[in-house]
Parts: structure tokens; sequence; C-alpha cells
């Protein structure tokens, strides 16, 4: 991969990175307030209930999407990006601009998906 398109990516990776950093404190800041919340009866309560859960698993989709940015990160700087993990072909230009931070070339990824099902 050339160097201007490393460093197209790193740009979209870092970007990425800043949007989901603002929005993990954004939901913690939602979650403390759903804390704070003056429940009258049940049905306020399970909609606060819910509406925490919610908040909780979105939050935990974009720490686990976060991680994978920065291991894409990582990868840029130490050569290895845009390589598939399972069979060591280059990842495709069009997936990488679709998920920048793709560890697997479009056929890996399937099968990935595929024995993960079958478990």
């Amino acid at each position: 991969m050339r160097e201007h398109e490393l460093k197209h990516f790193e740009d979209i990776l870092k970007e990425r990175r800043v949007q989901i950093k603002k929005n993990i404190e954004d939901s913690m800041r939602e979650i403390e307030d759903l804390k704070d919340t003056d429940v009258g009866d049940e049905a306020d309560h399970a909609s606060v209930s819910t509406d925490r859960m919610i908040e909780q698993a979105i939050s935990a989709q974009q720490m686990k999407e976060l991680n994978e940015i920065e291991f894409a990160i990582n990868k840029i700087r130490n050569g290895s990006y845009g390589i598939c993990e399972m069979c060591e072909e280059e990842i495709g230009f069009q997936r990488l601009k679709v998920k920048p931070h793709a560890r697997y070339c479009i056929v890996c990824r399937e099968i990935i998906e595929k024995s993960a099902k079958n478990k």
C-alpha cells in the first residue's frame, strides 16, 4: 500500500476514534443521568432500566470498535496494515474503504463467520 493511502486510512481511523470517544463519554453521561432519574412507578422504572441497558450495550459495542481502531493504527505504524491476519494476503482497498479497521480479507471474514455459526 502506498504511503498516501496509509495516511488516508490513518486519518480516517483517527477521526473515527475521536468520534467514538465522544460517543462513549456522552453515553456514560446519559447513564449517570438515568441513575439520578426519579422513577414514579414500575413502568417508569422499567423504561429507565431499559434505557440504561441500551446505553450500556451501545457503549460496549463502541469500546470494541475503539479497540479495533487502536489495533489498526498500531498496524499502520508497524507496517502490517492492510494484510489479512488469516491468509496474509492484502485486504482489498474497497473493503478497507468500507471498514478501515478490517483485520481480514472478505473471503477469510466469510470463513470466520461461517465457522462461528457452526459452533
